[in-house]
């Protein structure tokens, strides 16, 4: 008896193919847990009297990056942020820069409260050894509070990058 396939069971059969293709991408995700530290280097920040407490603003914050391994990563984030008494949205830049001249450049987005912000971040463009990479970070930071001269305080964290890089 001869059995024929149908188109549904065609698409099955390419479904099931393509899920198999992409399975290893996934499995073969790398992880790297990190410590994060970093602090405000310049605000431009406007009050904008609508609401109490109501600013938005764009804010340069120097970081470091201390991974698992040991590295350490100098980091630069430019953020501009939509914030009331002193809680809401912000958008931001991420650039991780290696000892060896490697970047990672990141965007994220998320909320802040006080004290502290969670954030999510895709990895937009690796080089260097991290060329090609694809990935994403979790972290979430706690605001510490700003001393005498400061306007927002250092920030303390931890999270987790996962991410892929192209065979060589």
């Amino acid at each position: 008896m001869k059995k024929s396939i149908t188109f549904g069971g065609f698409i099955i059969f390419l479904v099931i193919c393509v899920w198999l293709i992409g399975y290893p991408t996934s499995v073969n995700a790398e992880t790297m847990k990190f410590k994060i530290y970093n602090w405000q280097t310049k605000i431009e920040d406007v009050q904008l009297g609508d609401a109490e407490g109501h600013s938005v603003g764009v804010e340069l914050r120097s970081a470091f990056y201390v991974l698992e391994s040991g590295e350490v990563a100098n980091t630069k984030i430019v953020s501009s942020y939509d914030l009331i008494k002193a809680a809401g949205a912000y958008k931001n830049y991420i650039t991780m820069n290696f000892e060896d001249g490697s970047t990672i450049i990141l965007k994220s987005e998320g909320t802040v409260g006080v004290p502290s912000a969670e954030f999510k971040s895709e990895i937009i463009k690796g080089t260097g050894r991290f060329q090609g990479i694809k990935g994403t970070i979790a972290a979430k930071i706690r605001f510490l509070r700003a001393d005498p001269g400061e306007s927002r305080g250092k920030g303390i964290g931890e999270g987790i990058i996962t991410y892929t890089l192209p065979p060589k």
